[in-house]
């Protein structure tokens, strides 16, 4: 039969229609996630991506901030799952009914980076030394000032150390930046910063193995790096996709995904250490 113009116009649209609701319901479905830099500077969520594609068929996008802005997203319904790094915000965050079924994933360590010169004298003390010694002789320290992991761990520091939170002092910078961004603005400006060793192993690398900061201080049992992974409750937001988060924290947390995990490396270094219960 012969169509005029109106009846494939017609047809074209029907086509046009279904071939979109086809691709729709073929679409891998898609689970929002907030997260930290560190998890996305080091290249762990790339590496990840496409074995959770592979093995469930879950595409996940993510936003990479500090964790006080990554649990923000979950309290607001914005996100699906939170992959975050500060143990004491995340029992808040739980605690008050935002988060549920946490489940711990990996870690790494924190370090004192510092130029290779040292001039504040701490390479080989504890860290709650080194940062007195930082305080007491006015050397620049870079802080990400931004309420993340890094930075409350930081505070948390400076008050072992017996010191105030340093805020006006000409000697504390305080960028609101990233961990990558924080740790490029301490090689910048000769000074010290803390920093997870995973991001550090990345800034490393892209200085072909000679950064203007180093390691200067390194192993205490402080500077323990947690990380966790925490569905959003769907009785506080009903719009987020709790079966997708549930299904990518026990992924994240089973044995084959820690195997993934523990390989993991950036010159031929592991960055993080699984250690889901």
């Amino acid at each position: 039969m012969k169509l005029n113009g109106y009846r494939w116009k017609m047809v074209f649209v029907a086509l046009a229609l279904a071939l979109i609701m086809g691709a729709a319901w073929a679409a891998d479905p898609v689970l929002k996630m907030a997260t930290t830099t560190s998890t996305d500077n080091t290249g762990l969520l790339d590496y990840l991506q496409p074995i959770l594609l592979k093995d469930k068929g879950i595409d996940v996008q993510w936003v990479s901030v500090g964790t006080g802005a990554a649990l923000e997203y979950g309290r607001k319904g914005d996100v699906d799952v939170v992959l975050t790094h500060d143990p004491d915000a995340e029992k808040a965050f739980v605690g008050e009914g935002w988060g549920v079924e946490p489940r711990l994933v990996m870690y790494n360590d924190y370090v004192l980076l510092g130029p290779a010169g040292d001039p504040a004298g701490v390479k080989g003390k504890k860290i709650t030394e080194a940062l007195k010694a930082v305080s007491e002789k006015g050397s620049p320290f870079a802080s990400r000032a931004d309420k993340s992991g890094t930075h409350m761990a930081e505070l948390r520091l400076w008050k072992d150390a017996g010191r105030a939170e340093p805020d006006k002092e000409s000697w504390y910078i305080q960028t609101g930046q990233g961990m990558l961004d924080t740790i490029n603005i301490a090689g910048e400006r000769n000074a010290y910063v803390l920093a997870d060793r995973g991001t550090f192993i990345t800034y490393e690398a892209n200085h072909k193995g000679n950064p203007p900061v180093v390691i200067v201080v390194e192993g205490d049992d402080s500077l323990r790096n947690q990380y966790s992974v925490i569905p959003v409750n769907p009785e506080k937001h009903d719009n987020v996709e709790y079966d997708l988060a549930k299904q990518f924290s026990e992924w994240l947390t089973s044995p084959k995904v820690q195997d993934d995990i523990a390989k993991f490396k950036l010159e031929d270094k592991q960055l993080f250490f699984p250690n889901a219960n």
